[in-house]
């Protein structure tokens, strides 16, 4: 294991998923983006903390809630959000499997997405408001970006030189690396159910959005599934 470019991983999973600024640019050499999946779980634990501490904040449960959802999908650049929007249209749309990935790269935005975006901002803020542990964003965060790491690669991608096919390349040891990354979250009491549910959630969304893509995935899908077991590790946390 070369140290300097597991460094550089590092840096580049952060400016590839969230908005923070790396002290220097990491080096995009051959493979570097599909390397740095194993620390994708890095930047998890860097929004999840800052959305935490939005959500001490001395205010109305509603407000806090509010204002974390906001810094949340800020610090992402909006990134998982839009592959959200897109992938609602495009896997509810009533239209046949061929069309599918031409809706993924539509930039129009239609009723299926509006009222997906809807229903997931909403669980997100009743979870955040019902009084779960501070530490629930920062669960959320990091277990979603591990378990996105397990369809990125069993399944193959819309678009071969994309990073899920890259991902595919490496094998499942960075898959594993990732996974482990992630393990300390365990250690935040009622973390083990967030991880069985997103879990099996992340599975049975991974499996149906394969069914309607042709048993491919694409950048938006992995967005969507980020979303997806981020909302189902708060709500757990709610119950």
């Amino acid at each position: 294991m070369n140290l300097r470019s597991e460094v550089s991983a590092v840096g580049l999973a952060l400016s590839f998923l969230t908005v923070l600024p790396v002290p220097s640019k990491p080096h995009l050499e051959p493979g570097a983006l599909a390397r740095a999946t194993a620390y994708f779980p890095v930047a998890g634990y860097a929004i999840g903390a800052l959305v935490s501490l939005v959500l001490l904040l001395p205010t109305d449960a509603g407000v806090s809630a509010a204002l974390a959802i906001a810094a949340w999908w800020a610090l992402t650049g909006w990134l998982h959000f839009d592959g959200l929007v897109d992938s609602a249209d495009a896997l509810l749309a009533p239209v046949p499997t061929e069309k599918r990935a031409a809706i993924l790269k539509d930039v129009h935005v239609g009723a299926f997405a509006l009222g997906t975006s809807l229903v997931t901002m909403l669980l997100m803020w009743s979870a955040l408001a019902a009084g779960v542990t501070p530490w629930a964003p920062l669960v959320a965060s990091v277990v979603a970006r591990a378990l996105v790491l397990v369809p990125m690669r069993l399944y193959p991608t819309l678009e071969q030189d994309s990073l899920g096919g890259q991902a595919r390349t490496l094998g499942w040891g960075r898959v594993a690396a990732g996974l482990a990354v992630a393990a300390p979250t365990l250690l935040v009491p009622g973390a083990w159910l967030g991880w069985l549910v997103a879990s099996g959630i992340t599975a049975l969304v991974t499996w149906w959005a394969a069914r309607r893509l042709a048993g491919r995935l694409s950048g938006d899908i992995y967005g969507l599934l980020i979303m997806t077991a981020e909302v189902s590790v708060l709500v757990a946390f709610a119950f």
